[in-house]
């Protein structure tokens, strides 16, 4: 791990309006990330500088009281934690941050939608199976563990995150994948192995998206993949020479979808 700066801080709000299709509102109880994904857009959403980011994460001490009070008069309405963070990066490990949220939010029983790339999350099984209405999504944007390594390098395991989806499902909650950004390098023969990996570990749904290259992350992710010249060949080619990439991968996953009878969503 990278040095990174802790800073504790006090916000003002917990749940803020989200224009992200199905949540009501948004809930980040971190600000920064520990995971430190190369091709993550957060900082352009946020407006920091790309070198930055994955150098520090501000740890909202207070959002849990902060949450308590607006839970009092808000109209209920669906959840998403987190939407510019990931809620279970290593460090809700010490701070609890997104458990004691869950708490409050149980106490009235908001509808959550919880996405991570961290299988901390089995930690908080106790609780999330308690809502009426839960959703766990499991980023999970390759199934190849050693080009994980290479762009998200911080997060937990491929296997570690599948597992974590076996382990909420098993418990009764609905489980999907945000399969995305999908890695250049997977091919399309790969790609019914990967909903069938999906669906054996407890997808109900499968949401795809391409990788999307927003000012200064194709510079990142170059940077990352030197050590790899054929990872870094291939990501090269399919993203800016093989023009049809991503629309055949998104065909067949699709098509796949339609025949393994698992629902496709499409968030290209």
């Amino acid at each position: 791990m990278v040095f990174m700066e802790i800073r504790k801080i006090e916000c003002k709000t917990a749940l803020s309006k989200s224009s992200l299709p199905g949540l009501d509102y948004s809930l980040n109880p971190y600000r920064g990330c520990q995971h430190s994904c190369a091709y993550c857009y957060v900082p352009n959403v946020l407006r920091i500088d790309r070198s930055e980011w994955g150098n520090f994460v501000e740890v909202k001490t207070n959002i849990p009281s902060v949450l308590a009070g607006e839970l009092r008069n808000k109209k209920s309405g669906v959840v998403g934690i987190s939407t510019v963070t990931d809620p279970y990066q290593p460090i809700e490990n010490k701070y609890k941050l997104t458990r004691y949220c869950l708490e409050q939010l149980l106490k009235y029983d908001f509808p959550v939608c919880i996405q991570t790339k961290s299988d901390l999350i089995i930690r908080d099984i106790d609780l999330i199976s308690k809502f009426k209405h839960a959703e766990v999504m499991f980023s999970i944007a390759t199934l190849n563990d050693t080009e994980r390594k290479l762009l998200e390098p911080f997060s937990s395991t491929i296997d570690e995150r599948l597992n974590a989806m076996r382990k909420c499902n098993d418990s009764g909650i609905k489980t999907t994948v945000f399969f995305g950004p999908i890695y250049p390098t997977i091919k399309i023969d790969d790609i019914s192995k990967i909903i069938d990996t999906f669906k054996e570990y407890g997808a109900s749904t499968v949401m795809i998206d391409k990788l999307n290259l927003k000012s200064g992350i194709w510079q990142n992710i170059e940077s990352k993949l030197q050590c790899n010249s054929s990872v870094f060949e291939t990501f090269s080619r399919n993203l800016f020479k093989t023009k049809e990439y991503y629309s055949r991968i998104q065909e067949q996953v699709k098509k796949l979808g339609r025949e393994k009878k698992i629902e496709i969503v499409d968030a290209f």
